[in-house]
């Protein structure tokens, strides 16, 4: 792997030699561990230019806009698998047969009921709490209730771990959500599909259980597929770090969920929506394209390019055909916000400004009309992104266990002040 070596010349010391690493695919990697030896380190704010990990997971080729799953391109995954499928892929490497998705599916559907008490636990957060509050809350509580596989050396502990997160999240998520609308909580079905159930849990009560639409469910399923992992992000990273302490799966998934909170990670798709809202209506258009052209101009059009894809986000092309396919389906044609979003879309794919810089709606764009035409409110959103990113971080959390690994310590650029002594209170000015 380390075939090649980088000189680094350091005035008055001699080189020092680095060896390069090459990935199956992607840059190749400057190795610089030994680097501390000669008492330098690095200086990366953000992990720009930084590999915190190696990982068999996920590859992502932003100037291509590329992003596969163990090999396989998100377009193929979101076309001819589903999402517990994807996750069986995610968690174990390889795409299962018949007989291996039949016993995951039934595996996870046996384990989507959470403990009774949780149920308590809800009564002490307010109905107003944003669902990411609770949300973190309750994720983190589940290991008071699942101690009998917390032990992280144990890779058969791992996996039940793991099959309860992907499991219990949707239960979880849909109880985030009924709590806030004071209506009673549904229990999971296990004669329905991954995402029919989470419909069902969602908009369905004891008193009127409705059939769940296959075209809102698949939708749902390629939503949960689309947001399934996305390599080495901050809520991944989080994870990560987290884990490398050698805390508990439940509490590294409550760590991921709070980093996924930020507006500038998870909450894209909730920041859309409020975008919308702030334009207000289709007339103020013209008004708000040239603010985002303007560099001087603070306002910012969400949900249109990306930090990683410098060209078309991949996942944002299934999620436009996933959002005709809703919007049709439930005959939505005179919503006035819906009426903006599609104009804002034909403005992105046709104006110069945006083609020239690769401002193409991406995917928290779709996703958030989507989850809007379904009836989902905004502040849920980040809910169901952590609901789909689970299985990614849990599987990145497994493949650092399952390899060595040492505490995440990051080193710093210190600038404050050198060593001072303390004068007494009396003769300080």
């Amino acid at each position: 792997m380390a075939d090649k070596k980088a000189q680094l010349v350091i005035e008055g010391a001699a080189p020092v030699e680095l060896p390069i690493l090459t990935g199956t695919v992607g840059p190749d990697v400057i190795d610089v561990r030994g680097l501390g030896a000669t008492g330098h380190f690095t200086f990366d704010p953000g992990f720009m230019a930084t590999a915190s990990c190696e990982s068999k997971i996920t590859y992502i080729d932003g100037d291509k806009g590329v992003l596969l799953h163990r090999g396989y391109p998100i377009e193929q995954l979101a076309e001819k698998s589903d999402y517990l499928e994807t996750c069986y892929l995610l968690l174990n490497g390889e795409l299962p047969n018949a007989e291996q998705k039949a016993q995951f599916v039934s595996t996870v559907k046996n384990h989507t009921m959470v403990h009774e008490q949780l149920k308590s636990f809800f009564n002490g957060f307010r109905r107003d709490a944003h669902p990411m509050a609770v949300m973190c809350g309750v994720v983190g509580a589940l290991s008071a209730f699942y101690h009998d596989s917390l032990d992280i050396n144990n890779p058969q502990h791992r996996e039940i771990s793991a099959v309860r997160l992907v499991a219990k999240m949707p239960t979880l998520a849909a109880m985030v959500y009924k709590y806030s609308m004071g209506q009673p909580m549904m229990y999971p079905r296990n004669d329905l599909s991954y995402a029919e159930n989470f419909l069902h849990m969602m908009f369905n009560t004891p008193c009127e259980i409705k059939p769940i639409s296959p075209v809102l469910a698949k939708a749902m399923d390629r939503i949960f597929i689309l947001h399934a992992d996305h390599e080495q992000n901050a809520s991944t990273s989080t994870v990560r770090l987290a884990g490398s302490s050698g805390a508990n799966p439940f509490a590294c998934i409550a760590a991921g969920i709070a980093a996924l909170w930020g507006p500038a990670h998870g909450g894209a798709n909730e920041a859309v929506l409020t975008m919308l809202d702030e334009i207000g209506d289709v007339s103020n258009i013209d008004k708000y394209i040239a603010k985002a052209k303007d560099k001087n101009d603070p306002f910012k059009l969400m949900g249109f390019g990306h930090r990683v894809y410098k060209n078309r986000d991949p996942r944002a092309t299934v999620m436009k055909q996933t959002c005709d396919e809703v919007l049709s389906e439930l005959g939505i044609k005179n919503d006035p916000q819906l009426e903006l979003a599609m104009r804002l879309e034909e403005i992105a794919l046709t104006d110069p400004y945006f083609i020239e810089r690769s401002l193409y709606p991406n995917v928290d764009f779709y996703s958030g009309i989507i989850l809007k035409a379904i009836g989902i409110p905004t502040s849920m959103f980040t809910v169901i992104f952590a609901l789909a990113r689970t299985v990614g971080w849990i599987s990145h959390w497994k493949e650092m266990l399952s390899s060595p690994y040492k505490i995440g310590r990051p080193r710093q650029l210190y600038t404050g002040h050198e060593k001072r002594d303390i004068v007494d209170l009396k003769d300080r000015k």
